[in-house]
């Protein structure tokens, strides 16, 4: 009896080791959270653009450098072909929406979106575009519209946002040019907050709540805008770090899409190359700062992009476009970092939120939906070939 009781004294601590609870509580604590993301999307950018310049180049892309890489299905709630507005919204949100709305559901009741939620956190947030500051995917992550049309009502919410830290992008225009004749940018330097700058050149690197409205509509196209993007993700990394708690950044590689409706070769492959240029920076980031979680993907593809080599040598390739819109083809995602290896097999992309907020290490079920803003339904079919 007595031996039997010091064999049950040794074994016990063995038991403890090897239950459930204890191996749960192990692993807890040792699967590290992220503290840091990097959210980028190519918008129109699915395997054909990326393979595409790939060969053009005859170069690797950053793209290549990620371990963990899924399928993303971009089908809307109202569409098969997917709008860049309900797009972003479902890669934004949880739930898919129709095309044309700007974080709403298909009851046009405002949604929190990543950037919402993380903000919440403590976590300084960013945005990084190449298009309009209040065009469709970034818009996404701050606004709340039924139409993504309403880009003064955009430039307004922005404005007004106590959660977005830094925004560089163009779309000047929808602060100064409006039809309610309001001088937005003064009244956000004066009344809200910011610093608004016409570079990136001009940037106090002491400010921590800025926006660079580069242009007065889009940015040029690349190179002419020069290392806009890579530059811009550098310069955000370095105010939104100085935040403890972390950070979340947005970033869109706007005009691989626009290059795409316009069959436009040439600039579609400089546009993937000048996104991979700042997705590079961001794996630099993610390499040097190993609480950093890099998530990589796209809204929709754009163009029904095709190669084509009539000889079947593929040494003399032609691009083929089969239509001047999007298609409903799936995207790839690509993740590095803490949390990765969960973006992996087929997604609905209204799925990439959750797993990015597990990243971090919070339940999507205890962020509660916010309250829907005063804005009227919208009544009738919003035409996705219409708007990128």
């Amino acid at each position: 009896m007595k031996t039997k009781a010091i064999c049950l004294s040794l074994l016990l601590p063995f038991l403890l080791l090897s239950s459930p609870a204890f191996s749960q509580e192990k692993n807890e604590k040792e699967t590290p959270k992220a503290v840091n993301v990097i959210y980028m999307i190519g918008d129109g950018m699915a395997l054909p653009q990326v393979f595409a310049t790939m060969l053009a180049t005859g170069k690797d892309l950053a793209f290549m450098q990620f371990p963990y890489i899924g399928v993303v299905d971009t089908r809307s709630a109202s569409n098969t072909i997917t709008d860049s507005a309900a797009g972003g919204t479902a890669l934004a949100c949880d739930k898919k929406t129709k095309n044309g709305m700007v974080g709403m559901d298909v009851d046009t009741v405002a949604m929190p979106t990543v950037l919402d939620v993380l903000a919440d956190q403590g976590k300084s947030t960013g945005i990084v575009v190449t298009c309009y500051s209040g065009h469709a995917t970034p818009a996404d992550f701050y606004a709340k519209v039924p139409k993504r049309s309403m880009y003064e009502d955009i430039a307004v919410q922005l404005a007004e946002s106590d959660k977005v830290d830094v925004m560089i992008a163009g779309g000047r225009k929808h602060f100064v040019h409006r039809k309610d004749s309001v001088n937005l940018i003064e009244r956000m330097e004066k009344e809200l907050g910011w610093k608004v700058y016409d570079s990136l050149a001009e940037v106090d690197p002491n400010c921590q709540k800025y926006a660079v409205l580069a242009a007065d509509g889009h940015m040029p196209v690349y190179p002419q805008r020069g290392e806009f993007l890579p530059d811009g993700v550098s310069m955000a990394l370095k105010t939104l770090e100085k935040n403890e708690n972390g950070f979340f950044l947005m970033v869109e590689g706007s005009q691989i899409d626009f290059a795409c409706h316009a069959h436009d070769s040439v600039n579609m492959v400089d546009e993937t190359v000048d996104f991979s240029n700042a997705v590079q920076v961001a794996l630099d980031y993610a390499k040097e700062h190993d609480n950093t979680l890099v998530v990589v993907t796209a809204d929709h593809e754009t163009g029904g992009l095709t190669m084509i080599d009539p000889q079947g040598k593929y040494t003399n390739i032609a691009f083929h476009y089969s239509t001047g819109s999007h298609t409903c083809l799936p995207v790839m995602i690509y993740a590095y970092g803490p949390g990765a290896e969960q973006f992996t097999g087929w997604m609905q992309n209204n799925e990439v939120k959750a797993k990015i907020l597990n990243a971090c290490g919070i339940e999507l079920q205890s962020v509660q939906t916010e309250k829907a803003r005063e804005i009227a339904p919208v009544h009738g079919s919003f035409d996705s070939n219409r708007e990128n």
